[in-house]
């Protein structure tokens, strides 16, 4: 996930048009008084709620997800491993959990 830029108090009055064009690029900037947060500048835009996108939209904007490209009907197309007559499932999770320690 990208770092948020943060800055002070005095250096948002002094700079403050140059904050904002980084706003209008899409970044949040974190205003600090004293080194706690106070404030935060972000782009003011529609919510997803307002245009239509889910969170699931906002976060691969955002980077912070992938979509996969495997539709998931065909990830589910096949039918589950059964276990053979006799085999406990539960057993064997256990003892590969024993393995990998």
């Amino acid at each position: 996930m990208a770092r948020m830029r943060t800055a002070t108090l005095t250096e948002t009055k002094n700079r403050l048009g140059a904050l904002i064009a980084r706003v209008r690029r899409g970044e949040t900037i974190l205003i600090l008084d004293h080194g706690r947060p106070v404030a935060r500048l972000e782009p003011a835009q529609a919510t997803d709620r307002e245009s239509g996108g889910s969170r699931l939209d906002a976060l691969e904007r955002a980077g912070i997800v992938k979509r996969g490209r495997r539709k998931a009907d065909v990830l589910l197309a096949k039918e589950p491993p059964v276990a053979a007559r006799g085999v406990s499932i539960l057993k064997a999770l256990l003892r590969d959990r024993e393995d990998d320690r």
